[in-house]
């Protein structure tokens, strides 16, 4: 025959209020604690999928922001503040070149007085010739004939050496600078070029320096691999021409960039023939698609993780379902002593949910950990998404709420009759 134990000896194992108190959050805490305890194992191997999915989270969110960075990098290194101008009508090989109306040195100065915001401007002429290479073969260059502001405008890097000054370009001097790939193949490094001398249209020009493009555009510009800038005032002297191929003006800030691009066109449509088409472009469009780019692949990652957070609580569920069948005799006692079935429910969600919260606060010291350690440890600046760390904890709480309600009701809805007959 069971014995029923008694109504003291029940009260002092399970130590619930009457009928008309009300259990406190301390009380149903600690009966999550000490469930916890009894099953350190269950309840280890249940935190971990929301460990990982919270982990995952921000990690995610992590290599999202870096990769975001990394690409608005890119693009601020070309220019962000940069425009360029040139001609662009289609001209047949049987029209007369004297009726193409190219863009001149003119214009730039136009622009540069009527258009406000502009900062710096360049021209750009292009040259062609054929160098001796070692080894007794001739390869193709190409020559750009600038201004001083060129190396700022287009944020150039000077590797060895300098960029020619004012001085060098009013005093016509015969000075280049040469790409980082030229300097490598034609003399074997870039301080083995500087003072060396390079004849361009049979004229002989001194390399004072070497450069590259402030990022890789992989021959997507105007300067390819063997590339040679001189100053321009040279370069129209060897030509004897006023147009020029391209203009590229610098904008005071980015902002002034939208605005500004439609007035510089205006501006040189207006010293040239009505039916003369040119091009003024800039990077805000494509700066302002790869914004939007990033942000989209932030959300599908983040939503990926968040699936694995959702997977940790259908494992909290089934988990709570197993705890509430193996409770069955102790959920009766409690009931017999006057608990009610909102202590009951609180109980169950209160378990569900710190599962939840505990595994995502060790998630979240993972997830927050590693980005810290690497800007800790090497010279890699990884952003700290601190908010995704704080959202996935709302997300844990959220899941263990939701998918501890079930098991949870299912306990409350429990005859303690019943419950007491069982082993």
């Amino acid at each position: 025959m069971r014995t029923v134990p008694s109504r003291m000896d029940r009260a002092a194992a399970f130590p619930i209020p009457s009928n008309q108190q009300r259990i406190v959050f301390r009380d149903i805490y600690g009966f999550a604690a000490q469930s916890f305890r009894a099953d350190k194992v269950r309840a280890t191997m249940t935190a971990l999928g929301m460990v990982i999915g919270t982990a995952s989270l921000i990690l995610v969110v992590t290599v999202a922001l870096t990769g975001k960075q990394f690409l608005l990098a890119q693009i601020q290194n070309v220019g962000a503040n940069l425009i360029w101008a040139e001609y662009s009508s289609q001209a047949s090989a049987a029209s007369n070149a004297a009726l193409r109306d190219y863009l001149t040195v003119d214009d730039m100065t136009a622009v540069q007085r009527q258009v406000p915001g502009v900062q710096e401007a360049s021209p750009v002429l292009n040259l062609h010739d054929r160098i001796a290479a070692p080894g007794g073969k001739e390869r193709d260059i190409l020559v750009l004939g600038v201004s001083p502001e060129y190396v700022t405008v287009r944020r150039l890097r000077v590797l060895a050496g300098l960029f020619f000054s004012e001085q060098d370009s009013q005093a016509f001097n015969k000075a280049a600078l040469v790409t980082e790939v030229f300097a490598q193949r034609q003399f074997g490094g870039d301080d083995l070029a500087l003072g060396q001398e390079v004849k361009i249209l049979g004229l002989p020009f001194t390399i004072m320096g070497v450069f590259r493009e402030g990022v890789d555009t992989f021959g997507r510009s105007e300067i390819q691999d063997d590339t040679i800038l001189v100053p321009y005032s040279v370069a129209r002297r060897l030509t004897g021409k006023n147009s020029v191929n391209q203009i590229y003006f610098s904008m005071t800030d980015s902002k002034s960039v939208t605005g500004a691009t439609p007035e510089i066109l205006k501006t040189i449509q207006s010293r040239h023939r009505p039916e003369s088409e040119y091009q003024v472009g800039n990077l805000t469009e494509v700066l302002q698609v790869a914004q939007k780019a990033a942000d989209t692949f932030t959300i599908i990652l983040g939503l990926f993780a968040t699936v694995t957070l959702i997977v940790g609580g259908v494992g909290i569920m089934n988990i709570m379902f197993a705890t509430v069948s193996s409770r069955i005799r102790e959920i009766g006692i409690r009931k017999a002593v006057g608990a009610t079935s909102r202590d009951i429910i609180l109980q169950f969600l209160t378990e569900a949910t710190l599962i939840s919260v505990t595994g995502g606060l060790v998630g979240m010291l993972i997830g927050l950990g590693l980005p810290f350690s690497v800007r800790f440890f090497t010279d890699y600046q990884l952003p700290i998404p601190i908010m995704s760390g704080f959202f996935a904890i709302l997300v844990c709480c959220s899941v263990g709420i939701a998918f501890g309600t079930l098991p949870a009701k299912r306990a409350a809805d429990l005859d303690p009759v019943e419950c007491l007959k069982s082993d």
